[in-house]
């Protein structure tokens, strides 16, 4: 079992963040937009996170980095969703900013984190 707690783990933490951003971006959207993009990228984006904590508590390696992977993916979808809401209008700068200085740290650091895991 893992000795570190997984929301110690940088890319949790990033991924948890991230997030949050989301979730609280959406509260200023407008129905339509709630309805189509909020749902989808709220519910992508916690899939990151959640995909690696359910992935950190598996005994075994090729099970565990099944779900790393899947938290990946789920990292790419969010991605997509954040570039209809950025083409939209739908995210304030500052939003935006924090949003893509994430998107930039997270990727480099979940890709490197998959790539560690030995099966």
């Amino acid at each position: 079992m893992n000795a570190i707690p997984i929301n110690n783990l940088e890319i949790y933490q990033l991924a948890e963040k991230l997030s949050d951003l989301i979730w609280n971006a959406y509260d200023n959207w407008n129905f339509k937009a709630q309805q189509t993009i909020g749902i989808q990228v709220i519910r992508s984006s916690d899939s990151i996170a959640v995909n690696l904590a359910e992935g950190y508590g598996r005994y075994k390696g090729p099970d565990r980095k099944r779900f790393y992977i899947i938290a990946r993916g789920s990292f790419e979808e969010t991605k997509a969703w954040l570039r209809k809401a950025d083409r939209r209008k739908l995210l304030p700068d500052d939003v935006r900013m924090a949003v893509t200085e994430i998107v930039i740290t997270l990727g480099p650091k979940l890709n490197a984190f998959i790539k560690s895991q030995s099966i």
